[in-house]
């Protein structure tokens, strides 16, 4: 990374008369760039330092929430002072002071994207699907962050392409409206992609009006017509964003689920008469932050076809996830063939997915055990172990000796027991034969 930018040069001025409040000003800012140059040879330590915070919120949101909404607080705050540096920088030329240098605000505005890249990577490598269009997301994500510590490049974007570089700058406010708000304020995944959009959306303008100059009222029609078509091409793509503060803890396929213990039970391969007999429970525990509620979907498909959507609500704060399940006992006549369970947020964004296969030969077919499988990756690090526990949390250390049992019974077999006994309703548009159920708040 070269350690020059051509953005660090500044036009020379005249000197303002000593003790008034230009020289008083002109003394802070050539403080400020000294400390700028004194800090750009150790700006490599920024971005290691950013991932860790990501890595330290997304483990810490679980048990020490408040130490995780402060790491997302401080982020946001490091947004409204670099969204802010254009308004103070107009507001110190109305009052007579000299701006701050464009090598120093861009700078700045750089160890602010990679403060914001490398904090919200971790949310993003834990919750993408990488067998789905989410993998190009994340990648370009990525990217982005790769670009960000490449000086030569990252200023030549900031000198010379600056459409690109406001578009750049457009993403990074999505990323962290995306990951930040569900931690923060509770919002569901469908609400904070929303607020997300409307950030890009907005943080577009500079971008879309670089494109269009010089500014005419044709053009400015142009760019009022872009904006909400911008707007509409990001909801449409919204599968292609992972649910960043949702992810799957634990799954697993059983014929029989004890709902007293709320654990997969029984061991089948999946043959059509089996299916016929016994049915399917789909097990998932669907991690999620304290406070939050959430509506997601187990989309069962047969050979990528549609067969049943089943609606589940959960709620967030447990520390080994929210477990929910559904039951399907309808199925087609004709069931062989791979079958998946997409589980999905409501807003349409992929949380994660189980997959078996329905075949005559037993052999050929899944064998559904309720084996409780933790995923590969970040989700399935059980560094909870690791942390302090307050005195005070409810998920205390009863719960992690409960989830060893569920982890350990599941694979034995178990007596046959009433799985219909305890289950809410099916709704109203779900077949009588296809149940949902989730874990009561706790």
């Amino acid at each position: 990374m070269s350690q020059e930018s051509p953005l660090d040069t500044s036009q020379p001025t005249a000197s303002p008369a000593a003790g008034t409040p230009s020289a008083r000003f002109g003394v802070w800012q050539s403080r400020l760039e000294r400390l700028v140059e004194h800090a750009r040879p150790w700006r490599w330590l920024w971005p290691p330092m950013a991932l860790a915070a990501g890595l330290g919120s997304f483990f810490l949101v679980e048990r020490q929430q408040w130490l995780g909404g402060m790491l997302a607080l401080g982020m946001l705050l490091a947004w409204v002072l670099l969204l802010s540096e254009s308004l103070i920088g107009r507001l110190l030329i109305r009052r007579g002071y000299p701006p701050l240098p464009r090598g120093v605000t861009t700078f700045i505005a750089q160890l602010i994207h990679q403060e914001t890249l490398f904090f919200t990577l971790p949310f993003l490598l834990a919750t993408t699907v990488w067998h789905s269009s989410q993998a190009f997301f994340t990648l370009l994500v990525l990217a982005m962050a790769l670009l960000s510590i490449l000086d030569p490049l990252y200023y030549k974007l900031a000198g010379r392409l600056r459409w690109l570089y406001f578009a750049f700058h457009a993403q990074c406010v999505f990323l962290v409206v995306l990951v930040t708000l569900p931690t923060l304020l509770h919002l569901t995944t469908g609400q904070s992609l929303l607020m997300a959009i409307a950030a890009m959306v907005l943080f577009s303008l500079p971008s879309l009006m670089h494109l269009l100059r010089p500014m005419s009222p044709s053009r400015w029609l142009a760019m009022l017509a872009l904006l909400p078509l911008l707007a509409g091409v990001a909801w449409a793509g919204r599968a292609w964003v992972p649910p960043a503060s949702l992810w799957i803890s634990g799954s697993a396929l059983s014929p029989e689920f004890d709902t007293e213990a709320r654990r997969p039970v029984g061991s089948t391969p999946l043959t059509p008469e089996a299916l016929t007999r016994e049915g399917l429970y789909a097990f998932t525990a669907i991690h999620a932050p304290r406070g939050l509620r959430e509506e997601v979907v187990h989309v069962w498909r047969q050979d990528g076809e549609e067969v049943d959507r089943i609606p589940l609500e959960i709620q967030g704060g447990r520390a080994a996830g929210y477990r929910a399940w559904s039951h399907k006992l309808n199925f087609p006549e004709d069931a062989r063939g791979a079958w998946r369970i997409d589980v999905m947020t409501d807003s349409g964004q992929q949380i994660g997915m189980l997959r078996f296969t329905v075949s005559e030969d037993a052999e050929a077919a899944t064998l559904a055990d309720g084996t409780i499988q933790r995923p590969l990756g970040i989700p399935g690090l059980d560094v909870r172990r690791l942390l302090p526990r307050p005195a005070s949390d409810p998920d205390g250390a009863a719960e992690e000796a409960a989830e060893e049992e569920v982890q350990q019974a599941a694979t034995a077999p178990d007596s046959r027991g009433e799985a219909m006994s305890g289950r809410d309703e099916p709704p109203a548009d779900q077949s009588d034969d296809d149940t949902a159920t989730a874990e009561p708040v706790q």
